[in-house]
């Protein structure tokens, strides 16, 4: 099931005077987290509204509506950020990892049931899978490319691929 609320980064420290804070971000590129008007944040998805965001080397520096002090902004520390998923739209054929995770993946041609998506390492040229296989207690590890990727289904949680030749031997 989709997330209706999609983590996107984390408050860890003050910034300043004036009540910016520094945030990591969890998503490909920092200045995505300066698109938004608003973000939302703790467990209650508090909606936050955004007055100010920069990128700072691979953070960004934010200020938020109310937070004009350090006092103020020390009670945000640790706090994660949120944004909701309709307020992102991705390209297509671009997912975000939370909807990844648990995919089942399963070969294109014969049915083959590899395992559950476990995690995504973002490696730069391309992501790549880490698929585990519970029954066997093993890991494969898939390259995130159209020659082995078939087909993603998200709302049906299943990916299917088309492994090149060894690449499975090889984990």
């Amino acid at each position: 099931m989709k997330k209706e609320y999609m983590e996107i980064g984390k408050i860890v420290n003050i910034h300043g005077l004036h009540g910016d804070v520094k945030v990591i971000p969890w998503c490909d590129h920092p200045n995505i987290l300066c698109e938004f008007d608003s973000l939302y944040i703790d467990k209650e998805k508090r909606e936050i509204f955004v007055n100010d965001a920069r990128v700072f080397k691979n953070t960004v520096i934010m200020r938020f509506e109310g937070c004009n002090s350090p006092d103020d902004a020390e009670k945000l520390r640790n706090k994660v950020l949120y944004i909701h998923r309709d307020d992102l739209e991705l390209e297509e054929g671009v997912y975000f990892i939370q909807d990844l995770i648990g995919l089942d993946v399963i070969d294109a041609d014969n049915g083959t049931v590899y395992g559950k998506i476990k995690d995504v390492a973002q490696t730069g040229a391309n992501d790549v899978y880490e698929i585990f296989d519970e029954s066997l207690k093993k890991t494969y590890w898939i390259p995130a490319i159209p020659d082995v990727v078939i087909e993603t289904d998200i709302d049906s949680g299943v990916m299917k691929i088309r492994p090149l030749e060894g690449l499975l031997d090889a984990n």
